[in-house]
């Protein structure tokens, strides 16, 4: 069933075992999973079933740091959330993105991806994905790997009629929780408003927070100073850790006809190194894409290449004798590490028609990912050469600093951390069940749990997580 605002809700006398608080790929598949398993939940949304410019206004905030997307640009507050802007790029964290990394700092999750794993194919049937290709090594340095490029799931869409139907659901649109009342360890309560300004308060047995790698840490943070008891006992690690992909073009490749791996319909081809590759190099896990451009840059690339490695250029003549040879342009997506000071914050000056504070978000980029860059890049280079696959030329703006672009994709509008898993509550805000540390009814889903973020879009882990927390809900509460 679908409420329009809360005074219906209200109305309606629905009772919930659980509210979950965010209609996203987290918050939906949490609520579809409790239906399956007959335990009727209420799942809040703050927007309208479709796009508004006045609800989107909510989410302006400040960045402060390097530069990076507009903050009510980069998600979407309506049913289905930001769902609507993703691509449909699909691929799980590696299982070594779970494992301590004693070069990367703050690294290491309190499970392993076999935690994960029993959920992937519920998480293949909510995403529409085929099965998974296994890794193929290039080289001892380097693998070819999957990212799976699927229609993108707009999960509002796809799901509002079975959410409709359901007499187990209960969507409640136009409400927008503000904060999280605490007694002791239990939340009691979650207080809501509709866009004209009507309070409200919600009960429920358990609460789930699934608003989003930004809002999580907002909505918590503003509920521990609402509270007369704190909803997060420990907040030393709130908000804190946040972390997204940096991701650039970055160099231009000369490709021969590959042996060693096979690009899509389109060309493209991925690739991400081995763990050991890391470790000798000290950096963070990325993976770089080939995607080709026209040819009529093929020739001033291989003439340019020629030029400044004149040793290549009996390789470049022989390969366009034979119509082998392609240009390419190469772009990476990098793990960002967690660190402390990269962290969700509340504005001390500027607060939404609510009154809750915005966000300020405090991001930068770090020297690892500036090493990552560079070498992951050379690591590209050094496969493609051993191979015979090709050649690479970083971009200048890489080999002369990084000075990175500020124009064009700078980051994968994923956002990750700020609430994320440890089993020590100082350097964590959940555990390994989801749970918050200190509190015995709530719980958090989404990328805002990740302690480190990999290199693949998050979408995928996040729904496998997400139906986890389901089950793991469902047999508590029944």
């Amino acid at each position: 069933m679908i409420f329009e605002d809360p005074k219906q809700y209200v109305e309606s006398g629905f009772t919930p075992e659980i509210i979950i608080i965010g209609s996203g790929p987290a918050g939906m598949t949490v609520a579809r999973q409790l239906a399956k398993a007959g335990i009727p939940c209420a799942l809040l949304d703050a927007g309208e079933e479709y796009f508004s410019d006045t609800s989107q206004e909510v989410y302006k905030g400040e960045v402060i740091g390097d530069h990076y997307y507009r903050l009510d640009e980069a998600r979407l507050r309506q049913l289905g959330g930001t769902s609507g802007h993703w691509t449909g790029w699909c691929r799980l964290l590696d299982a070594h993105d779970f494992q301590k990394r004693d070069w990367i700092p703050n690294s290491g999750w309190p499970i392993g991806r076999d935690a994960i794993e029993p959920y992937i194919a519920a998480t293949r049937e909510t995403l529409g994905l085929p099965d998974f290709r296994d890794d193929q090594p290039v080289t001892e340095a380097m693998n070819w790997i999957d990212l799976i490029r699927s229609d993108p799931v707009r999960f509002g869409e796809k799901y509002r009629d079975e959410l409709a139907e359901s007499d187990k659901i209960a969507v409640v649109l136009n409400t927008y929780a503000t904060d999280l009342e605490a007694q002791g360890a239990q939340v009691t309560a979650a207080n809501v408003v509709s866009p004209e300004g009507s309070a409200y308060q919600l009960q429920a047995s358990h609460f789930v927070v699934a608003t989003g790698g930004i809002e999580n840490s907002r909505l918590l943070l503003w509920s521990n100073e609402k509270s007369a008891d704190p909803v997060v006992p420990d907040a030393t690690a709130l908000g804190r850790y946040w972390m997204e992909h940096p991701e650039f073009v970055c160099g231009e490749a000369i490709i021969g006809q590959p042996a060693t791996y096979t690009p899509d319909e389109d060309g493209w081809a991925y690739f991400a190194p081995s763990l050991k590759a890391m470790e000798t190099a000290g950096i963070a896990n990325f993976h770089a894409l080939i995607f080709p451009n026209l040819y009529g840059g093929t020739k001033k690339l291989v003439a340019d290449l020629a030029c400044t490695a004149p040793s290549a250029a009996h390789w470049f003549a022989n390969l366009m004798g034979h119509n082998l040879i392609c240009g390419a342009h190469l772009s990476m997506a990098m793990e960002q590490v967690p660190l402390y000071e990269n962290h969700v914050a509340l504005s001390s000056s500027q607060r939404d028609f609510s009154g809750v504070p915005r966000v300020e978000l405090h991001w930068r980029k770090g020297e690892i990912e500036g090493k990552t860059l560079v070498e992951g890049l050379k690591l590209m280079g050094a496969t493609l050469i051993e191979k015979e696959i090709g050649r690479v030329r970083m971009d200048s703006w890489v080999s002369n600093g990084p000075d990175y672009p500020t124009e064009g994709e700078i980051a994968g509008y994923h956002h990750m951390g700020g609430t994320r898993m440890s089993d020590n509550p100082r350097l964590g805000v959940v555990d390994a069940n989801c749970r918050v540390h200190g509190m015995q009814n709530l719980f958090i889903a989404g990328s805002s749990i990740f302690t480190t973020g990999g290199h693949a879009n998050p979408t995928t882990t996040i729904v496998a997580f997400s139906h986890r927390l389901g089950d793991h809900l469902a047999s508590i509460v029944t």
